[in-house]
């Protein structure tokens, strides 16, 4: 059966929705899209392309969401941006010299650390919280981020770039021991991070003509519909369960991928 039948697509937008939903409320998505692209039976290489291009939609409309919160630190957010870029296309490229044996070698340990970073992502989060606060901070306020922890967000790009899962919680890290105390302020540059590493590596993916479209659009409409919806639910999931479930698939996924080698 073609890959790319009514069928497949079809079940490519249900798991984008699902992928989608999820990122709405939880966060974790690509843990769901990228196994299930596996499963219809695109290579891990190539369905690790297809999903970062079909995904990235959704990092515009989370940028969008936040970019109020920027108003006090656009100058800022270019430092931050620039080794974001870097970062990515050095990923990227790495990923495009990669073999597709040995990607798929490594994609199982790839899924292992994203989930073990989503699994991460609570207690980080709630020590990030216990930190922060809502007073709006300006340029002035923002210290200058040290050349170290931009060094650190380059390797975030570059990882980022080349499988992705899991780069928000290691932005907020960084951004929390950079010194911000805003936690809005922290997203919104979080989301900024995603939105150029995930351009600069979907445009790359674009260009070398590894993407397969008719399911990268697919899952471009499932995942806008899926993060509508999973903005409306957002108030009434309880998100424990939620990441539970996601942590589940991720194991999971991790097994069946070493299995399948």
């Amino acid at each position: 059966m073609p890959l790319d039948n009514p069928l497949h697509l079809l079940l490519a937008l249900g798991a984008a929705a699902i992928a989608g939903a999820i990122n709405a409320i939880a966060g974790g998505g690509t843990l769901i899209a990228f196994p299930a692209i596996v499963g219809l039976g695109v290579t891990p290489l190539v369905a690790n392309a297809t999903t970062t291009v079909a995904l990235w939609p959704g990092s515009v409309g989370s940028m969008w969401g936040y970019r109020n919160e920027l108003a006090g630190a656009r100058s800022w957010a270019l430092r931050f941006a620039l080794p974001s870029l870097l970062g990515s296309a050095t990923g990227a490229l790495l990923l495009l010299r990669t073999s597709a044996d040995r990607f798929e070698r490594v994609v199982p340990y790839l899924v292992l650390a994203a989930t073990l970073l989503f699994m991460a992502q609570g207690p980080i989060a709630r020590r990030l919280g216990r930190k922060t606060g809502d007073t709006a901070m300006t340029n002035a306020d923002l210290p200058p981020p040290p050349l170290g922890y931009l060094v650190y967000q380059f390797f975030v790009g570059v990882y980022g770039g080349y499988f992705g899962a899991g780069i928000g919680i290691l932005m907020l890290a960084v951004l929390g021991a950079m010194g911000l105390t805003n936690i809005h302020q922290m997203n919104g540059l979080k989301n900024l991070g995603a939105l150029v590493i995930n351009a600069v590596a979907a445009a790359l993916f674009a260009a070398s003509g590894i993407v397969r479209w008719p399911i990268a659009i697919a899952m471009a409409v499932g995942g806008l519909v899926g993060g509508y919806g999973g903005a409306v639910l957002a108030q009434r999931v309880p998100q424990i369960w939620v990441r539970r479930a996601i942590t589940g698939v991720g194991l999971m996924a991790f097994v069946w991928l070493l299995a399948r080698r």
